[in-house]
C-alpha cells in the first residue's frame, strides 16, 4: 500500500529459462508461497501484450537451478468474468513457444474441492501441474487435512505440503518441480467428465488435435462445447461442437428455450458515450452464434453439464483423499466472523480499528519526527553551510544545496517513522486476515451506489496508493464498475496525503491530531461514496448491481518476518519514488525563487528575497482564490501547487520558503502559526482544517493522473481532472466558514 509502489527489486532472468505459472483461486496463500520463493529477486509489470499486472520473480532452487516464477491473478475459472481472469486465460492457453513449461497450483488445504474447480480447467491446457498444498495448518485445526499421497494418487500429480510463512516445503516444491521438468513429457491428467458427456468430448478433443490452432486440444473441446469461441477456432469445428452440444440437451431431456425468459439482447450497462459496455474481458472470445436460437441454449446445457462433471470429480477425488468428519465444529474464524462480519458491529469495529492504528501512527512517530527534524535543520544543515563556507561556494549553490535540497528533501525524511509505524500497523491488519473483511462489511455501503463489495477493494489499495488501485479494478466484471470505480479512486487518501495531515494536524491541533487525521480518513470514505451518488445517475444511469462473491482466509496470528518483509518493501518504494520526485521539485522550487520577478524586485540571481522572485509572484497572484477558505497566503498556493506533482511536495516546499523567507528565523510550527493565524482572520484552527480537506480532495499526482487515464480514458479523466479541484474548493470553504465559527 505504499504510495506509487508497484514492485520491488527487478529480477533478471536468460530468456531460456523455463517458466513456471503459480495459479490458484483468491486468499489460497499463493502471493505469500511467491515470495517467499522469489525473495526480493522480484518485479512487477504489465504482462507482455497485457494491460494486467503480474509479479514476476526469479526462483533460485538448492539444486542451482534457475527458473522464472510468475504469480498470476487469482481466478475461479478459465471462462473468465474479468480482466484478471481474462490474463490467466490467455497465458496459459498461449501458442505453445510462449505457454508456461509447468503450472504450480496453490491448493487451499481446507477448502480443497472448491479450488480443484479451477485445477480441472488448467488440466484441460495440457501443461504439467505440480500441487503445493497451502494452508495445511488450518485444514489440520479443522479436522479435516486432506492426505498428500491420497490426493496425489486421486488427481495423478504430484503434491507437496507447503507454507509459505514459515518456509516449510519449499525446497521439497523445488525439487518436484525441477523434476518434473526434466523428465520426458508424461500424458496429461484427465478429470473424468462422465457420461453422456465424456463421449461427445473425447470426439471434440480428437477433431481438435487434428484441426489447426494455436490452442491446447482438449481445452478448446471443452471452451467450444461451453459456448465460447475463441479466436481463430476453425469453423468446422465450432460446428461439430454446437451438434454436440444439442445432442447433450436431448439426452438430457431439457425443453426447448424459454420463450418467456427476459430480452438479454440490450446491455445491462452502458459506457459514458452511450456505447454498449466490455463485459466480455477480451473480444477475441465470442460465444455461439445468436442467429441460430437453439445454439444458446444447448450451449447453456452443456456447460451446466460440464460444470458439474467436474464438481462432481472435485467431491469424489476429496471424498476419498480428505474424508470431512462427521460433525464439524466451527472454526475459530467462524465464531470471530459472526460477530466482526455483522451488520450492528461489524462498521463500528472497523472504524475503531483504524482510528487505534492513526491515533497510534501520530502518537508513536511524533516524538522520532521531532528528534529527526531537529537533527535536519540543526547539525546537517549547519554543517552543510560551514562546510560549504569553508571552500567558498558561491551563494547559489549554498542556498540550493541547504535551503533547497536538504531542507527540502529533509522534512520529508523526518516522516520515515510514520511511514514505518502505518505500514507495519496495516501488514499486521492485512497478515491477520481482517482486512479481507472489509470488503463484507463495506458491501452495503456500496451498495448504495450499484456497486458490488468487491469495489471496495481497489478502493482500500487506493489508501494505500492511488496508482496501483486503477489495476485493481480489473478484478470488476462488469465495465461501468470499473469506469465508475476508476473516477472515485482519487477521493481515497493515500499515503502522501497523511504525510500532510499528520504534520499540519501536529501543529494545529496537538494530542488530538490522531483523531483529526482518523476523521479525515473517515471523510475521504464519505466524499467517495457523495461523489459516487453524484456520478452514477449522471454517467451510468442503467448500472445494475451485482451480487458479492469473495474468499476470505482464515484469521492467523501474523508473523515478524512477514510484516517485517512487508514494511520493508513498502518503504522502499516509498522512498526510491519519493525521494526522487522531491529532489527535483525541490531544485525547480529553488530555482524559481532564486530568479527575480523583473528589475524591481532588486538583487540578483540566488540573492532575492522570495516574495519578489518568479515563485513568490505567481503564488501570490493565486493566493485571494483561496481567500474564502482562510489560507489564501503564498506559502499555501505554493505547496498545494507542488502537490500537484506529488503530494509529499507539499512538506518539502513548505519547509522549503519558509526556509528562505526567514533565513535562519522561527521554527516552521511558529512560521505556519502566523501564517495561518494572518491569512484567516484569527481562526488558524479553522483555516488548518479547510487546508487539510483542500488537500484531501483536490487534483492527485501526476503518476495517477496517468494512470486514470490508462485505465478510463481521456474523457473520464479530463471530467474527473475538473471536479476535483471544484469539490476540493467547495468543500474547504465550506469547512473554514462552519468552523471559524466555532473557534
Amino acid at each position: 500500500m505504499s504510495c506509487h509502489a508497484t514492485g520491488t527489486a527487478t529480477a533478471v532472468v536468460e530468456t531460456g529459462t523455463p517458466l513456471v505459472a503459480l495459479a490458484g483461486n483468491p486468499n489460497v496463500g499463493k502471493s505469500t508461497l511467491f515470495n517467499a520463493l522469489t525473495g526480493a529477486r522480484q518485479r512487477v509489470g504489465n504482462w507482455p501484450g497485457k494491460t494486467v499486472a503480474v509479479a514476476q520473480g526469479e526462483w533460485r532452487t538448492l539444486g542451482g537451478h534457475r527458473l522464472r516464477l510468475a504469480d498470476l491473478p487469482g481466478s475461479y475459472s478459465l471462462l473468465p468474468d474479468s480482466p484478471d481472469e481474462a490474463l490467466v486465460r490467455d497465458v496459459l492457453t498461449a501458442p505453445p513457444q510462449a505457454r508456461p513449461d509447468l503450472v504450480v497450483f496453490a491448493l487451499d488445504a481446507a477448502n480443497p474441492a472448491r479450488n480443484l474447480y479451477l485445477l480441472s480447467q488448467i488440466l484441460d491446457t495440457g501443461i504439467p501441474v505440480v500441487v503445493a498444498l497451502t494452508m495445511t495448518d488450518v485444514a489440520a485445526r479443522r479436522g479435516a487435512a486432506p492426505d498428500p499421497a491420497a490426493l496425489a494418487r486421486e488427481l495423478g500429480l504430484p503434491v507437496v505440503p507447503v507454507e509459505g510463512r514459515e518456509r516449510s516445503g519449499l525446497d521439497l516444491l523445488a525439487d518436484t518441480v525441477t523434476d518434473v521438468l526434466a523428465a520426458p513429457a508424461p500424458p496429461a491428467a484427465r478429470w473424468p467428465a462422465g457420461s453422456p458427456v465424456d463421449a461427445e468430448l473425447e470426439e471434440l478433443v480428437r477433431a481438435s488435435a487434428r484441426a489447426e490452432h494455436p490452442y491446447p486440444a482438449r481445452w478448446l473441446a471443452v471452451s467450444l462445447l461451453c459456448g465460447e469461441r475463441p479466436a481463430g477456432a476453425p469453423a468446422d469445428l465450432v460446428s461439430r461442437a454446437r451438434a454436440a452440444a444439442a445432442r447433450l440437451e436431448q439426452a438430457a431431456g431439457d425443453s426447448a428455450p424459454d420463450d418467456s425468459a427476459p430480452d438479454d439482447s440490450a446491455p445491462d450497462d452502458s459506457a459514458p458515450d452511450g456505447s454498449a459496455p466490455d463485459t466480455d474481458p477480451d473480444p477475441g472470445f465470442d460465444s455461439a452464434d445468436p442467429a441460430d436460437p437453439a445454439d444458446p441454449a444447448a450451449s447453456a446445457d452443456a456447460e451446466l453439464l460440464v460444470a458439474e462433471a467436474r464438481y462432481g470429480w472435485a467431491h469424489a477425488v476429496i471424498e476419498r483423499a480428505a474424508p470431512r468428519p462427521a460433525h464439524a465444529r466451527p472454526t475459530l474464524t467462524d465464531r470471530v466472523d459472526r460477530l466482526l462480519l455483522s451488520r450492528s458491529f461489524g462498521i463500528p469495529f472497523f472504524l475503531a480499528v483504524m482510528w487505534g492504528v492513526f491515533q497510534a501512527t501520530t502518537t508513536l512517530a511524533k516524538p522520532l519526527q521531532d528528534g529527526l527534524g531537529d537533527f535536519v535543520s540543526g547539525p546537517v544543515s549547519g554543517g552543510a553551510e560551514q562546510l560549504l563556507d569553508a571552500v567558498h561556494a558561491p551563494g547559489w549553490l549554498t542556498g540550493l544545496l541547504v535551503d533547497g535540497l536538504i531542507n527540502g528533501v529533509g522534512q520529508l525524511l523526518t516522516f520515515v517513522p510514520l511511514m514505518v509505524i502505518m505500514f507495519a500497523l496495516l501488514a499486521l491488519l492485512e497478515d491477520s486476515g481482517y482486512f479481507a473483511r472489509a470488503a463484507f462489511v463495506a458491501d452495503r455501503l456500496m451498495r448504495t451506489l450499484r456497486l458490488p463489495g468487491r469495489a471496495f477493494l481497489p478502493l482500500v489499495v487506493g489508501f494505500g496508493c492511488n496508482v496501483p488501485a486503477f489495476a485493481s479494478t480489473r478484478i470488476l466484471s462488469r465495465r461501468s464498475h470499473r469506469l465508475l470505480v476508476g473516477l472515485l479512486i482519487p477521493y481515497t487518501s493515500c499515503t502522501a496525503r497523511l504525510a500532510v495531515y499528520v504534520m499540519i494536524a501536529g501543529v494545529f491541533f496537538g494530542s488530538h491530531s490522531g483523531t483529526v487525521v482518523f476523521l479525515l480518513y473517515v471523510a475521504s470514505v464519505l466524499l467517495v461514496v457523495g461523489m459516487g451518488l453524484l456520478l452514477r445517475p449522471l454517467l451510468f444511469p442503467r448500472m445494475r448491481e451485482e451480487p458479492l462473491v469473495l474468499e476470505l482466509p482464515p484469521y492467523r496470528l501474523p508473523t515478524l518476518r512477514v510484516t517485517g518483509s512487508q514494511v520493508r518493501q513498502k518503504l522502499g518504494a516509498f522512498l526510491r519514488t519519493a525521494g526522487g520526485i522531491i529532489v527535483a521539485t525541490a531544485a525547480g522550487v529553488w530555482l524559481l525563487m532564486a530568479i527575480p520577478a523583473g528589475a524591481a524586485a532588486g538583487g540578483g540571481f540566488g540573492n532575492v528575497d522570495v516574495e519578489q522572485s518568479v515563485f513568490g509572484r505567481v503564488t501570490e497572484a493565486v493566493a485571494p482564490v483561496m481567500a474564502p477558505a482562510g489560507f489564501g497566503d503564498w506559502h499555501a498556493t505554493a505547496a498545494l501547487g507542488t502537490g500537484l506533482i506529488a503530494k509529499e511536495g507539499v512538506v518539502s516546499t513548505l519547509a522549503q520558503t519558509y526556509s528562505a523567507e526567514e533565513d535562519g528565523g522561527p521554527r516552521l510550527t511558529a512560521s505556519l502559526h502566523a501564517t495561518f493565524e494572518e491569512s484567516s482572520g484569527g481562526h488558524p484552527e479553522a483555516a488548518a482544517l479547510a487546508f487539510l480537506v483542500f488537500v484531501l480532495a483536490y487534483t492527485p499526482c501526476m503518476a495517477t493522473v496517468a494512470a486514470q487515464r490508462a485505465e478510463i480514458g481521456t474523457r473520464l479523466t479530463l471530467i474527473g481532472l475538473g471536479l476535483q479541484p471544484a469539490a476540493a474548493w467547495l468543500l474547504a470553504t465550506g469547512v473554514f466558514q462552519i468552523a471559524r465559527l466555532l473557534w
